[in-house]
């Protein structure tokens, strides 16, 4: 959606690095924001993304405006299943099936063969993976491992928006998903305990205002009691009116498999 950064970089690389042509779409999704401030204090800067593409290397920007994605009369939504209702679904309703109905209409337009996700929206992921699947889209829906401060605080276009001092208490959410993967690399298997080691070190943080923490099964996004398998540990945060998200996955499967 914008306001490009080295996240947004690496994916642009691993897509260059795989293929003859790279394409980048720019569109900030009128459908995917729950609440309309959200959408309108998103952070826009058409010129500064352009440049970075050219410098990346970039073969094509494709930056339609809201009439070309939706045009006059528009009335389908794309709406995923199971694995769009937890978390994200559950604090955003509404959010998956705008991000599901763009990107189904984008890679329609766009006709890619492969498409590059950060790895830091992992619900989204899970959820493209299905939309495309389902739809016999044949885009194949790539992954890529999440682009971090040195600090430990995933990249995101919302964290221009943190003040200094929130700033500096946003890498609590790293903290929170490695204590809580230490735990399982040590052995702890009970869903609960993981929970309750990324709650307390949230907790700890003062600016910290703590949505949801969750240990789920790494394939349905099914809250577990035991972590038996491949799971995610993920997390929402909010800190004055910037939310955060971030996630680590248990193991190597996450989602259903790309095509």
């Amino acid at each position: 959606m914008g306001w490009l950064h080295d996240g947004h970089r690496s994916l642009i690389s691993r897509a260059g690095a795989e293929n003859a042509t790279t394409v980048v779409s720019i569109f900030v999704n009128p459908r995917q924001f729950t609440v309309a401030a959200d959408y309108t204090k998103y952070p826009r800067d058409e010129a500064r993304d352009l440049e970075i593409c050219e410098t990346e290397g970039v073969s094509l920007v494709f930056v339609p405006d809201a009439t070309e994605v939706y045009p006059a009369g528009f009335d389908t939504t794309v709406s995923v299943g199971a694995v769009s209702e937890p978390l994200e679904g559950a604090a955003r309703p509404g959010h998956f099936d705008g991000v599901a109905t763009v990107v189904a209409i984008l890679f329609g337009l766009v006709g890619a063969d492969r498409a590059y996700f950060g790895q830091k929206d992992a619900q989204q992921v899970m959820v493209i993976r299905r939309m495309a699947r389902d739809l016999a889209i044949p885009t194949e829906v790539i992954a890529c491992p999440t682009v971090r401060e040195s600090d430990g605080l995933a990249l995101s276009s919302r964290n221009v928006h943190l003040s200094e001092d929130e700033r500096h208490a946003a890498p609590v959410l790293h903290r929170a998903l490695t204590t809580a993967r230490a735990r399982w690399e040590a052995g702890e298997r009970s869903g609960d305990a993981l929970r309750d080691a990324m709650w307390e070190t949230l907790t700890a943080e003062p600016l910290a205002d703590v949505d949801y923490v969750s240990v789920a099964d790494g394939r349905t996004l099914r809250e577990l009691e035991t972590v038996d398998g491949p799971a995610l540990l993920s997390l929402a945060v909010r800190f004055g009116t910037t939310r955060l998200i971030d996630n680590e996955p248990l193991g190597t499967v996450v989602g259903p498999a790309a095509r």
